[in-house]
């Protein structure tokens, strides 16, 4: 019994939003404590329509494996559509429950909803608890001596560790009932998923959205990936990395799982690697909570006077992939096919937007919102500040990712190249890099013609990192 709750008082809510499994769930481990009937449901309000279509598609499978494990202990998933409160409010008349528990999302707007879900939920009888996920350590448990957010990636992530990690709570195994539950919406009717055109197919061969797929994805990274971690991640032809990504966006597992399984971690190790993957990715919701306004402005301020270029064209050909670096457009057309592009191409892309296109940040982390599964908006905003400078521990001004050197060095047999451009297919590897320095004769046997079947070069590399160099010299010099 939890916090002495009596078992004769109502139902207990459980609102289920990123937090999709029944492992290491604590606001559903609570209710079960009470020994009172629970009642899990979900609610499709507004923030869950603006998502993008990949995130849409993700969701229903989730949504879909989630309701078949509750169905499964016993227990069962209420579907439901409108705001939040609207929702909460008739669920608390629907089955006389007081008391409603959820787990808590970091997102400014989803930060201010649910403080006013709580004194809403008061207001008519239900006793509101939330509870931590989603993160090894919430965002304002780690601080500088002087009580001062990070800014820094290094210090904040060394203070994390020296608190060390909890570890993860129980399987949920049953849950009590309500004597009669509330009526639901069904899942198809929401139509989150693509039906004409169906442009999911690359994400079904890929992904197995839900608790078990994340399982089994981390399962499958522990028995060999995790080794070579360190230096497998790198090369995008491999699957050196854990694709874990969309599974802790959904909270299909948690970050106290993911560390408890790798154990023991020594430095230089490939879990050492991992681990730290895992760090940016609570410094990014550190940066979010104290900069809330990150979304859509830059942290380093000196970046509020970049003269970004208004090119629909360039950003179109970006998004197609379609602007004559192979590395850069095979890793679009992966994001557009399988909602997901490996990281190391992901900076070179981002790189190549703002850098050799000199495209606001804003709008390729639109894009990636749009078009990921794993459409994470702390990550996704921290990653995009990082590599166009503006971020408060930014990549340097000068690292401007060359995509030919990328690509020969993390790609050299053109085989993550190939898999995604098939029209490069035919051409030896040591052209299929640059397609453009390639003779008439090659070109022809490949079956290419330049500006027809192959683009041409958007820009030319080494003219586009000197403009990019110029501009950013001007602004780091007047100020950061």
């Amino acid at each position: 019994m939890a916090d002495g709750v009596r078992k004769d008082d109502g139902p207990v809510l459980v609102w289920f939003r990123r937090d999709l499994r029944l492992t290491d769930n604590p606001a559903l481990t609570w209710a079960r404590e009470t020994g009172r009937p629970v009642i899990p449901f979900f609610v499709l309000d507004d923030e869950e329509r603006r998502v993008g279509g990949a995130s849409r598609w993700w969701l229903h499978g989730s949504l879909s494996a989630l309701g078949e494990e509750l169905a499964r202990i016993g227990s069962g998933l209420v579907l439901r559509q409108g705001s939040a409160g609207t929702v909460i409010a008739a669920l608390a008349r629907e089955t006389g429950a007081t008391g409603i528990v959820w787990n808590r999302l970091y997102e400014p707007a989803l930060v201010s909803r649910d403080t006013q879900l709580k004194a809403r939920c008061r207001e008519i009888g239900l006793v509101p608890r939330s509870f931590n996920a989603a993160l090894l350590f919430e965002p304002w448990t780690v601080c500088t001596r002087a009580g001062e957010p990070y800014r820094v990636f290094t210090p904040f992530w060394r203070q994390c560790l020296s608190h060390g990690f909890e570890l993860p709570g129980v399987t949920v195994r049953r849950l009590s009932p309500p004597a009669r539950w509330p009526a639901g919406e069904e899942l198809a009717g929401w139509r989150l998923r693509p039906e004409a055109p169906d442009w999911a197919t690359g994400l079904r061969e890929v992904w197995s959205p839900g608790e078990a797929g994340a399982r089994q994805r981390l399962e499958r990274f522990l028995q060999d990936p995790l080794q070579s971690y360190a230096q497998g991640r790198e090369f995008p032809a491999r699957r050196g990395t854990c694709m874990l990504s969309p599974h802790l966006h959904f909270g299909e597992i948690g970050p106290r799982q993911v560390a408890d399984a790798i154990g023991p971690v020594e430095p230089g190790t490939g879990a050492h690697t991992f681990l730290l993957q895992i760090g940016w990715r609570e410094f990014s919701y550190h940066l979010l909570h104290h900069n809330p306004d990150m979304v859509t402005a830059n942290l380093r301020r000196a970046f509020d006077r970049m003269p970004w270029r208004n090119d629909p064209e360039g950003l179109r050909a970006w998004q197609r992939g379609r602007t004559g670096y192979p590395l850069v457009d095979a890793g679009m057309r992966e994001l557009w096919t399988t909602g997901w592009m490996h990281n190391r191409v992901r900076m070179v892309v981002a790189s190549f937007l703002t850098k050799h296109l000199l495209i606001d940040w804003r709008l390729g982390a639109e894009w990636f919102l749009d078009t990921l599964v794993d459409a994470d908006l702390a990550s996704n905003t921290a990653g995009w500040q990082w590599v166009a400078g503006s971020g408060t521990d930014a990549a340097p001004y000068f690292r401007v990712f060359n995509p030919l050197a990328q690509s020969r060095r993390f790609d050299a047999a053109g085989d993550y190249l190939r898999r995604w451009l098939p029209e490069l297919r035919r051409l030896p590897d040591t052209w299929i890099h640059a397609p453009w320095e390639a003779s008439e004769p090659v070109l022809a046997d490949a079956g290419i013609r330049l500006g027809d079947t192959w683009p041409l070069p958007v820009v030319d590399h080494g003219s586009a990192r000197a403009r990019a160099l110029d501009i950013y010299r001007t602004i780091i010099r007047n100020g950061s």
